[in-house]
């Protein structure tokens, strides 16, 4: 797993330059980050059971065909599952805030995803409104800590990354 500074030293390693002001400014702004992308993960780690019950809750509600006979919620442990799954988006988008990178949202969790969906046949389009719903409740959570609105977007990129990339799947 690389982090956002690894990313950039290797970019400049394969290229076999030294370090120019871009390459800097990249790594610097990945460390003035470094209190925010702390407090966000904080808040999702503090908060993390509430934040995925609450993100199933609102997706039954609003697709409660998911719950029902025929649907890829119904029984227990497929519920159970849909859960774990949420739980796995969160956790790994609070690895992917503190690295600054997405790499590991792709090395641990959707390339392996990816192949599970589609020979389960899961329909993508409920686990992507999980995503936008977590999305929201995070954004409820950092105003309920008065964490300025500006750094949403530190969250929001691998959030959006994962929505994404499971969206190019050719179902």
């Amino acid at each position: 797993m690389q982090d956002a500074i690894t990313n950039v030293l290797n970019k400049y390693d394969t290229t076999g330059k030294y370090l120019d002001t871009l390459g800097i400014r990249e790594i610097q702004d990945y460390l003035d980050t470094g209190i925010e992308r702390l407090q966000i993960v904080e808040i999702i780690a503090r908060n993390s059971s509430k934040i995925v019950k609450e993100t199933a809750t609102r997706l039954y509600l609003e697709e409660p065909e998911l719950l029902r006979p025929g649907g890829n919620s119904y029984t227990t442990r497929r519920y159970a599952t849909c859960l774990r799954d949420i739980d796995y988006y969160l956790r790994y988008t609070s690895y992917s805030i503190i690295s600054g990178s997405n790499n590991v949202l792709n090395e641990r969790l959707l390339d392996g995803l990816k192949e599970t969906y589609l020979s389960l046949s899961v329909p993508i389009g409920p686990i992507i409104r999980s995503i936008e719903i977590l999305k929201s409740i995070i954004i409820s959570e950092m105003k309920n800590e008065n964490i300025n609105s500006d750094k949403q977007k530190i969250f929001v990129k691998p959030l959006e990354h994962i929505s994404n990339s499971l969206s190019e799947q050719n179902i």
